[in-house]
């Protein structure tokens, strides 16, 4: 079901699914890996889709839709994911409902989350946060009803069968079953998010 569509005068969307599936993801990340190395613009990979930029001064949008589907059509380039460890406390507010939600224990709720290695999808919401997934299916998190105004940098949270980290205080509506000291985003650092789509993370209780 993959098709091209315009996005605004200066961008295409390139949709492959509906669904959230890791295989999915990961072609998506390939397609904005392929479209950025063309060097007609920068890519964005989200769980399903892609949005190719270039510029229109440049890149008539016809060329532009006719490059993107060369660029679909050719071998997709593979990037070898990162590895990423997150120290983590499991000392949310949040941790004990989640537990109940699941049926589980604390503790058997905190031996799920840390079993599993999670892909990263793609960031946003805000500068590095990253949504990975998919978590154990045991673990019910739905998000709350009424968002926090205020949620902690670090916080490790779970919603709707995926997890992150917060990196910035902000309002989230995300459950809060952890929190970590690593620092998800820095202007400084080169490149500023610590995650990137595709990567693999793992949560470590500390």
């Amino acid at each position: 079901m993959t098709r091209i569509v315009p996005f605004g005068d200066s961008a295409l969307l390139v949709e492959l699914d509906r669904r959230i599936d890791p295989a999915v993801a990961a072609r998506a990340g390939a397609i904005a890996d392929a479209w950025e190395r063309t060097g007609k613009g920068s890519a964005v990979p989200t769980y399903a889709s892609v949005l190719l930029r270039f510029d229109p001064l440049e890149l008539e949008p016809a060329a532009a839709e006719d490059l993107a589907r060369s660029v679909l059509d050719a071998p997709l380039p593979r990037t070898e994911p990162r590895e990423h460890e997150i120290p983590t406390r499991y000392d949310g507010p949040d941790l004990e409902e989640v537990a109940r939600l699941s049926g589980l224990t604390a503790a058997e709720a905190i031996a799920a989350h840390t079993a599993k290695a999670y892909r990263v999808f793609f960031l946003g919401f805000m500068p590095g946060f990253a949504y990975c997934g998919v978590l154990d299916g045991r673990i019910v998190a739905p998000r709350l009803r009424s968002p926090r105004t205020r949620v902690p940098a670090g916080s490790v949270a779970v919603a709707d069968g995926q997890t992150a980290v917060y990196p910035f205080a902000s309002p989230g509506g995300w459950r809060l079953i952890g929190s970590t000291d690593l620092v998800m985003f820095d202007p400084r650092r080169d490149p500023p998010a610590l995650l990137r789509s595709g990567d693999t993370v793992r949560f470590v209780r500390r």
